[in-house]
């Protein structure tokens, strides 16, 4: 008897089952089906069983950074605070767009008076716009915010890493350092280190900052480097025979970074109110300065005739550094794996 044709699907024979007809014939639907459309099957795929045999295409996986960015932009927290921070920073680069006004302007005919036409917010003690040292204080305070994270961060990073990947007498060392700064209470530290500073600049408040924000940061990087430093794509990087600068900035580097981060942007909101807690107490920046500090500090001794004067200063501080930590809680969420 003649053999049974077999039956074939674009050239391609579908072995016969020896259940019968209908069998096959629900296998080559079934192989038909998987390269239907929208099944995530294309034709022409590679797959286990070689080219022409649908297996889907598989999509390049995101990167931890793609993927954190997808999230981000995704949560309504990280949004909000992001918009609040552009608009401080755009207003901190060009503070005459919303204030005509010269914030050391002052005119004593109307000290402590409160809101008038051109002029929402009021006047202080000494006759001066609130409104437009309020817009003008943020200036200052976004100033040594950034600055001051900047300088954490790097100073930090790079003294924590360098002892988390070398370890041995280097990491003993700086541990024991960085205990002796951790010992050292901020705001005293500034009252008493700030104290006999003459310079009536930002860099003596922003050098303070660092001086004594290093440690937090350096510690973070120290534990982050030691847990990449021990993944395989470092140890077969080593065993290629790489060198150490390589490594830590192509393999350590990337993959340490993000605790980073994450600490360094809830720290700038931290440092803004620390400026302007240093300010207060006056030791801080000092007039003619414009700072949200200062003009708390100037505006508590009327806080019963002219509250306007303390609310407006008092309350961007808060909505300022109420954004950033917002901000890090969010990035925080986006780059750490345990918390998806």
């Amino acid at each position: 008897m003649p053999e049974p044709s077999e039956p074939y699907e674009q050239g391609r024979a579908i072995a016969p089952t020896g259940a019968g007809g209908a069998a096959d014939l629900a296998m080559a639907e079934a192989r038909t089906l998987e390269r239907t459309p929208g099944s995530g099957l294309e034709e022409g795929s590679t797959g286990p069983g070689g080219p022409g045999v649908g297996t889907g295409r598989v999509k390049k996986p995101r990167s931890l950074w793609s993927d954190a960015w997808h999230d981000l932009i995704r949560n309504p927290v990280f949004l909000v605070s992001a918009l609040v921070i552009v608009f401080l920073v755009v207003i901190s680069l060009w503070p005459s767009l919303i204030a005509s006004g010269d914030p050391l302007s002052c005119d004593l005919a109307k000290a402590q008076e409160g809101s008038q036409p051109g002029h929402p917010f009021g006047f202080d003690g000494q006759g001066c716009d609130v409104y437009t040292r309020t817009v003008y204080g943020a200036r200052t305070s976004v100033t040594v915010g950034v600055l001051s994270t900047l300088g954490v961060a790097l100073l930090g990073s790079v003294l924590g890493g360098l002892a988390g990947f070398f370890g041995g007498t280097w990491d003993g060392l700086l541990s024991r350092i960085t205990d002796v700064f951790f010992a050292i209470p901020v705001v005293l530290g500034g009252l008493v280190l700030l104290s006999v500073v003459t310079s009536n600049t930002v860099w003596p408040v922003i050098g303070f900052m660092v001086l004594l924000g290093w440690p937090q940061i350096s510690r973070i990087a120290r534990g982050a480097v030691i847990t990449a430093k021990q993944n395989d794509y470092v140890q077969a990087a080593r065993a290629l025979g790489a060198s150490n600068s390589r490594m830590m900035l192509r393999h350590i580097t990337p993959n340490a970074i993000a605790p980073v981060i994450v600490v360094a942007t809830i720290a700038l909101g931290t440092y803004i109110a620390l400026e302007a807690t240093l300010s207060y107490l006056g030791v801080g920046l000092k007039p003619p300065n414009v700072s949200w500090g200062i003009d708390i500090s100037s505006a508590s001794a009327y806080i019963r005739n002219a509250p306007h004067m303390l609310l407006w200063p008092a309350g961007a501080l808060a909505v300022t550094v109420l954004a950033f930590i917002m901000l890090g809680d969010a990035v925080r969420d986006a780059l750490d794996p345990k918390l998806r």
